[in-house]
């Protein structure tokens, strides 16, 4: 009636019922035990203090394995205490017929985990770190029977890691088949940097463009963990090559078989009303994919046909214009809003309170222990930076995220002083804001565009949206 394999549910049930069977053997869903370290770490709901993260590894983790046919036993997080951690991953590994732990894999002083694996059972650890970028640190052991596994602790790094080493071996104790992957051909619009002797996996997002679809890399880190959200899949740059090149066509393999090219694809500059005119755009029934490459990316890929809407906000330094002077032949301009840019510090902060934004710079650069936060290379807002700093590299120069929401994150949570960002991000997170300017931020298109009945429908949705964007400190053009 069923072959080995098959996996019951409704109409399995009733056709073994239909046929008078009132049981049958199966196999039983391996309990695998689900458990984060690091002292770092708060659960999701949680007041989240300076210098903490949140558990995202857990959550995912017991995804996959429900996906791959397992029960997942939640088990919290523990600090990197060395008694606390053997107590507790003691008594996971003695309720749990197989235990995933993340964080700890590498060979430094505060990181326990591993240690305390190796001494759980034979043979033990069996490897410690693999031939992956991301995914290094990865350690495999084997205790008395029970496989263990340490994921790296970043979530990019735990993800691929589970995904290409661990789901295999999983399905094969739950009794279910391999995977069925999916993958079809893109081009690679840009080069891609790898690193000799580790096969590098980087994930992108597809877009239709003229010749066929395209594989835009969305992030790369072991952290990147905003990136899943963004990206469709990723493509694998072997270990021995130092990159991947431009027009390169090659293999992406998806992380669902539920892929949809969006109606739009928005390449550019980064702003949180744009999220207003997206959600009006959605209930017009019309889906888009908003990549955050910076104006002068946006304007690039553009040109090159990669996307349909390139936000952007950039000045002229010698007319003071914004966004039409950078405009190539063939490219129109849809009149967005104007926003505040301005200089973000915690409030309370003595260096910066009651300043003037020139009083304020000089202060963070005269103070060495004052960090800041910057911008990818690309944005406009770096621009603005480059121009406040006058060549100056003050601490954190090289931290460069690509949104506003994450340069006001780092200040609200101490991981940095002070930065550039627009004023409603800056009130959001109750942060100090000196005003450097208000700007335009505008949306560049193809005169030509192949896409002439969604654009259409953009600027529909940006019309609806002007309340909303009043209501977020914007002012529609």
């Amino acid at each position: 009636l069923l072959r080995g394999g098959t996996v019951v549910g409704a109409r399995e049930i009733a056709m073994l019922a239909a046929v008078g069977c009132s049981d049958a053997a199966v196999w039983r869903k391996p309990r695998v035990g689900v458990l984060s370290t690091g002292d770092e770490l708060v659960q999701p709901g949680e007041a989240l203090a300076p210098a903490k993260i949140y558990d995202s590894n857990a959550p995912a983790i017991a995804a996959a394995l429900d996906e791959n046919g397992c029960e997942a036993i939640r088990l919290g997080a523990l600090r990197d205490d060395e008694a606390l951690l053997s107590v507790g991953i003691q008594r996971a590994f003695e309720i749990c017929d197989a235990l995933i732990l993340s964080g700890g894999t590498s060979k430094g002083a505060g990181d326990l985990t591993y240690r305390i694996v190796g001494q759980l059972g034979r043979p033990g650890i069996v490897v410690h770190g693999v031939a992956l970028k991301p995914g290094k640190p990865l350690c495999l052991a084997v205790c008395d029977g029970k496989p263990i596994v340490v994921l790296p602790g970043f979530p990019t790094s735990a993800m691929f890691t589970f995904h290409d080493i661990v789901a295999p071996v999983l399905r094969i104790l739950a009794g279910l088949p391999e995977r069925a992957e999916r993958s079809l051909a893109a081009r690679v619009p840009v080069r891609i940097a790898s690193e000799l002797g580790r096969t590098e996996f980087v994930m992108v997002a597809l877009a239709a463009a003229e010749n066929g679809l395209v594989a835009h890399p969305v992030g790369k880190g072991s952290g990147a963990v905003t990136a899943f959200s963004q990206a469709d899949g990723f493509v694998t740059i072997d270990a021995l090559a130092d990159s991947m090149s431009a027009g390169t066509t090659t293999t992406v393999q998806l992380f669902s078989s539920h892929v949809r090219v969006p109606d739009l694809v928005i390449m550019g500059s980064h702003c949180i009303g744009l999220d207003a005119v997206i959600g009006e755009l959605s209930r017009q029934g019309r889906s888009a994919r908003v990549l955050a490459l910076g104006s002068l990316g946006g304007l690039t890929a553009l040109q090159r046909g990669e996307c349909d809407i390139a936000p952007i906000h950039l000045m002229d330094p010698k007319g003071g214009a914004y966004n039409q002077p950078f405009l190539s032949e063939g490219m129109r301009l849809i009149p967005g809003w104007q926003r505040m840019q301005g200089f973000v510090f915690r409030k309370g902060d003595k260096r910066f309170e009651c300043k003037a934004l020139a009083a304020s710079i000089e202060a963070a650069l005269d103070d060495k222990t004052c960090v800041m936060v910057n911008r990818n290379q690309g944005a406009g807002t770096r621009t603005l930076i480059d121009g406040l700093l006058k060549g100056a590299r003050p601490t954190g120069y090289w931290n460069q995220p690509r949104s506003h929401n994450a340069v006001a994150a780092a200040i609200a949570q101490g991981r940095a002083d002070w930065g550039v960002a627009i004023k409603p991000v800056a009130d959001a997170l109750s942060l100090g804001f000196i005003p450097l300017g208000a700007e335009h931020y505008d949306f560049a298109v193809l005169e030509s565009s192949r896409s002439v009945a969604a654009i259409t429908a953009f600027e529909e949705a940006l019309s609806k949206s002007h309340r909303a964007l009043r209501v977020l400190g914007f002012v529609p053009s």
